[in-house]
């Protein structure tokens, strides 16, 4: 877990401009680089998220950092098609620290494989806790607020999650009621808004 930088080596990186390793350590966003989901390599920052020793992070496939095994399914291929055209994808979702609280993160990726998505990649996470306080969602829930967060109507995310429009329809009355708010924004609102494209275009 970090603590204080040790002041020798903080001068002697400095001295030499040796900072990359530094940087990376101590960067004010976890950083995880993953191999087919398998965590290979973590930063301090991302230590501290979610209470683990790096050793007991590396090699372990991420899994067990989401709030259930049918979560990390749903949500394993989401960025594929971004990833894949060279973009940098990024969304929001909810994550499983060591002592199982559950917390709401922002999670930004960049592929080395475009070819395999997820083969070989790097991936930051930033910890929204402070703005954004975690609510017990379902995992239908949870996917309807993301996608009427990137401004899908109802009849788009039926087809997206392959429900019928009135299921989409009652799980974002469900939304509005546990929130106790009267329509889509005012939700946001109470959640923390992620409208926008979750994509950053490469080239110009």
């Amino acid at each position: 877990m970090p603590g204080p930088i040790d002041k020798d080596v903080l001068d002697e990186a400095y001295a030499t401009r040796d900072l990359r390793g530094l940087a990376f350590d101590w960067v004010p966003v976890g950083i995880v680089v993953t191999e087919a989901r398998v965590i290979r390599e973590v930063n301090y920052r991302f230590c501290s998220m979610f209470g683990y020793e790096r050793q007991e992070l590396l090699d372990r496939l991420f899994v067990f950092l989401y709030p259930s095994d049918e979560e990390f399914q749903n949500i394993l291929h989401r960025g594929d098609k971004e990833l894949g055209e060279g973009n940098l994808y990024w969304d929001e979702r909810v994550m499983r620290r060591r002592d199982g609280e559950l917390f709401w993160c922002r999670v930004r990726g960049q592929t080395f494989t475009p070819e395999d998505p997820l083969g070989r990649a790097v991936w930051t996470f930033a910890d929204l806790s402070e703005i954004r306080r975690y609510q017990p969602l379902s995992r239908r829930e949870r996917e309807v607020y993301s996608l009427l967060g990137e401004g899908m109507t109802s009849k788009e995310i039926a087809r997206e999650l392959e429900l019928s429009y009135r299921t989409v329809e009652v799980h974002r009355a469900r939304l509005l009621k546990k929130f106790g708010v009267s329509n889509t924004a005012a939700l946001f609102q109470s959640l923390g808004d992620i409208e926008g494209q979750h994509i950053v275009r490469s080239g110009p």
